[in-house]
């Protein structure tokens, strides 16, 4: 049986890459969600006014990797401290959030940041990343789907 899980860290090209091919992980979608819009496009949503974060949600199989695994992945693959802002992408849609959807996954991701908030990693800065329920999850357009496999590129970085 399959679980879902839900990560906003910033552009959701490069987020869907990092989980989607990992072992146990049998889907991925990026799309929109945190937000006050019905039915937002990629083009509302890079206006910063839609309240929603580019997010990727994806089925895994708990059998084969975990969900403290997948918040692992999620921690150690972008910037937690920095505010509505991942590397050049800037916006409230670029938030670092945990959109949960199990008590269980609420528990665990408070957990892992607490941890981390007192690990020696970022000790100089404060990890900002939201732990909400999970919401309406937007689809995407499907040229946002596996964008980079699409192009036969591995990573968005500069």
């Amino acid at each position: 049986m399959a679980n879902l899980a839900t990560f906003a860290a910033g552009c959701f090209w490069g987020v869907e890459e990092t989980f989607g091919n990992l072992k146990g992980v049998l889907k991925t979608r990026v799309g929109y969600t945190g937000g006050h819009t019905e039915n937002p496009t990629y083009e509302k949503v890079c206006t910063d006014k839609t309240g929603h974060a580019e997010a990727i949600e994806l089925e895994y199989d708990p059998s084969v990797i975990s969900y403290e695994k997948l918040l692992e992945i999620f921690w150690e693959n972008h910037d937690p401290t920095a505010l509505n802002r991942q590397g050049p992408d800037m916006g409230s849609q670029y938030r670092s959030a945990v959109f949960y959807h199990t008590s269980e996954q609420k528990i665990l991701a408070e957990k892992f940041k607490k941890n981390l908030e007192s690990s020696e990693k970022f000790i100089s800065k404060d990890i900002i990343t939201e732990i909400l329920p999970a919401t309406v999850f937007y689809s995407a357009e499907e040229c946002h789907q596996k964008y980079l496999a699409k192009r036969g590129l591995g990573t968005c970085k500069i």
